[in-house]
């Protein structure tokens, strides 16, 4: 009988001590963040996928198409093209793809760049049903960047 009521008190005080505690953190300030109603801003160091960097002088990529990045990819998740286009000296800049469900994100690609040509995105809230959505033509979204 003496142990019954030994463990009745502990269980009691324990409760108690779990009130107290639970009471002072309903008083404390919100710590967490609300997702979807609220974001917090991006760390500069943050990697996304890769973007093409827009030269502001020209207002054209700074891609000279060499491929370094495709052949330095560990994952093999980048294809470069470039063609002679027609009354120019250099390569341009005509398919640059990113499949980045194989992307393991080391940074390898911008590191290699000659031109800085490359640089991470900012953008971390991705999601998507297929595959097919993190298939980005990076080309195609550096011209939708300069309109």
């Amino acid at each position: 009988m003496k142990q019954y009521f030994s463990e009745l008190y502990t269980g009691g005080k324990s409760l108690v001590e779990g009130l107290g505690v639970t009471m002072k953190a309903l008083f404390q300030p919100i710590v967490t963040v609300q997702y979807p109603r609220e974001e917090i801003d991006i760390t500069p160091n943050y990697r996304g996928h890769i973007d093409l960097v827009l030269d502001p002088e020209k207002n054209t990529y700074l891609c000279i198409s060499c491929g370094m990045c495709e052949k330095s990819c560990p994952s093999d998740c980048i294809k470069v093209n470039g063609e002679k286009m027609e009354g120019e000296k250099k390569k341009s800049l005509v398919l640059f793809e990113l499949d980045f469900t194989k992307c393991s994100l080391c940074g390898t690609c911008v590191e290699v760049c000659p031109k800085d040509a490359l640089e991470y995105s900012q953008e971390y809230n991705l999601a998507a049903f297929t595959k097919e959505a993190f298939h980005f033509d990076i080309l195609k979204r550096l011209e939708e960047r300069r309109i």
